[in-house]
C-alpha cells in the first residue's frame, strides 16, 4: 500500500467541504431580502463570488503543502479511474502537472470532485464513515 502524505483529517476536510460547495448552484436569487426567513433560505443554496464554501475550500487547499496537494490531486485521478492503486506514483507525477497555481480551479472545476476524492481514499481503505465518527 502506498503512502500518503496528505492528513487523513485534512482530505476528509477537504472533501466535506467540496462536497458542500458542489451542492451549490449558481446565484438564482438577484434580489435577495435581508431576512433569510422571508427569502425561504434560497441564498444558502447558491454560490457567488463572496461564496464562504468556495473561499475555506480554496485555503484548505493552498494550506497544503506541494506534496500533500499532489496526494490531493492523485486521489480524485485515482477515484475517477485514471490510475490504479498499483499506478500511483504515475498518478501523483501527473498530478504535478497541474501546476499549484492551477490546483484550486482544478479541484472546484471538477463537478464530482468529491465523489472522486472518497473513491480514491476508499482505495487507501479510508472511509468517510471512519472519518465522521472520530470527530
Amino acid at each position: 500500500m502506498p503512502n500518503l502524505t496528505i492528513s487523513y483529517d485534512s482530505a476528509f476536510s477537504i472533501l466535506l467541504k467540496a462536497r458542500q460547495f458542489g451542492a451549490k448552484v449558481t446565484g438564482t436569487d438577484p434580489d435577495s431580502g435581508s431576512n433569510p426567513t422571508d427569502d425561504s433560505s434560497v441564498d444558502a443554496l447558491e454560490f457567488g463570488p463572496d461564496d464562504d464554501t468556495r473561499h475555506e475550500l480554496i485555503s484548505a487547499i493552498s494550506d497544503l503543502n506541494d506534496d500533500e496537494q499532489l496526494d490531493l490531486i492523485g486521489l480524485v485521478f485515482l477515484g475517477r479511474g485514471d490510475f490504479t492503486l498499483d499506478e500511483w506514483d504515475e498518478a501523483r507525477t501527473a498530478a504535478g502537472d497541474v501546476g499549484r497555481a492551477q490546483i484550486q480551479d482544478f479541484i472546484t472545476g471538477i463537478p464530482l470532485v468529491s465523489d472522486y476524492l472518497e473513491e480514491g481514499l476508499s482505495q487507501f481503505k479510508l472511509t468517510i464513515e471512519d472519518f465522521l465518527n472520530r470527530i
